[in-house]
């Protein structure tokens, strides 16, 4: 379940290992979960570091694609392994009885496979403060998750609130014609600018330390996984110098709402008449039947599979191998060790429907 990076990575290991299999999405078109994500989106690492197993990322090596540029990569990218993909399909439900698995579709269709991977995305809902629904009803309020571009919000000063990637880069854009405060601890920022030169010389080292150094299996990897999956990463392409120079005002942490206004920890209430939510998202689990949780709402797996659920497996979560898990370039060798997993498990079968 999954038609993203991770979901298709996994197909193209599926098929060169001669498996039957399917790939349900619900966007209407592949790499449309990017396609909702905000306009002037750019990924954080070069086309070089963007490619799926078995196809280059078109284009220069250091050039930064946009969200429908790699969008349109995944369509290709799917075209051109020929993977079996079916669009329009959400997944509402998935179960597993006598070994098998049952996969329920909005559109009452109903799969059975020996083998399900969910690819479908770390997190999948806005995470909103419980006090949001507080706020003045005249005051424009919206998640990063619906955030497109500046047009959305009605004029006047803007709250942006979590001060991590999407939050700094959101700020960044609507300081051109807003006054902007942005809320939030200072996550701390890489020493460098990923657009210049410097960066060719750090970037693939860092990417050997993401995938290689930094997993479940070294002693450095399992110190700061706890780290990485209660905390943010620092700011990688806006730096605290971009954000002052564009008038950005930094403020304390919002920790509520009195009289319609939000409250911030130092007790000021900033007034302004929008809100931008950048407070990040929450597992979406509702919708599969299984007894695999933990009270967090994580899997009990390990390198994406699940051992009390023979044949269920996860792929494309944070830092579930290695710091690279949830990266486009973390997904093609996360899946190749699935895909293996699979094979030696279960002999070939059809998926039936």
């Amino acid at each position: 379940m999954g038609g993203g990076q991770a979901g298709l990575a996994t197909g193209y290991h599926l098929t060169h290992q001669g498996r039957a299999f399917v790939i349900l999405d619900a966007g209407e078109r592949i790499g449309d979960a990017w396609r909702e994500r905000w306009d002037s989106l750019r990924l954080f690492s070069p086309a070089k570091f963007d490619a799926l197993p078995g196809l280059a990322y078109p284009g220069p090596a250091w050039s930064f694609p946009t969200r429908d540029e790699f969008a349109d990569y995944l369509q290709d990218y799917a075209a051109w392994a020929e993977l079996p993909v079916r669009t329009g399909t959400r997944v509402r439900r998935v179960s597993s009885e006598g070994g098998r698995y049952t996969v329920e579709t909005d559109g009452d269709q109903t799969y059975e496979a020996e083998n399900v991977v969910i690819a479908a995305g770390y997190d999948r809902l806005p995470n909103l403060p419980d006090f949001a629904p507080e706020l003045a009803a005249s005051t424009t309020q919206i998640h990063a998750h619906d955030y497109r571009n500046p047009g959305q919000l009605q004029e006047g000063p803007v709250l942006v609130v979590g001060a991590g990637n999407s939050g700094a880069d959101i700020a960044l854009e609507l300081a051109d014609d807003h006054e902007v405060f942005l809320s939030g601890p200072h996550p701390g920022e890489v020493p460098w600018r990923v657009e210049r030169r410097p960066a060719h010389f750090f970037v693939p080292a860092i990417s050997f330390l993401f995938r290689h150094l930094m997993t479940v299996r070294t002693p450095i990897g399992r110190r700061i996984r706890p780290q990485v999956l209660a905390h943010g990463s620092p700011l990688i392409r806006v730096k605290s110098a971009d954000l002052k120079a564009a008038g950005v005002q930094r403020v304390a942490r919002t920790t509520g709402v009195r009289d319609g206004q939000p409250v911030l920890a130092d007790g000021t209430t900033p007034d302004v008449t929008n809100v931008v939510w950048c407070t990040g998202f929450r597992p979406d689990i509702s919708w599969i039947d299984l007894p695999v949780f933990d009270t967090n709402g994580e899997p009990d797996q390990f390198r994406g599979v699940v051992d009390s659920q023979p044949g269920l497996y996860f792929i494309g979560r944070l830092f579930q191998y290695s710091m690279a898990s949830s990266m486009i370039q973390g997904v093609g060798p996360d899946a190749e060790y699935l895909v293996r997993h699979l094979v030696a498990r279960t002999p070939a079968q059809p998926v039936s429907v």
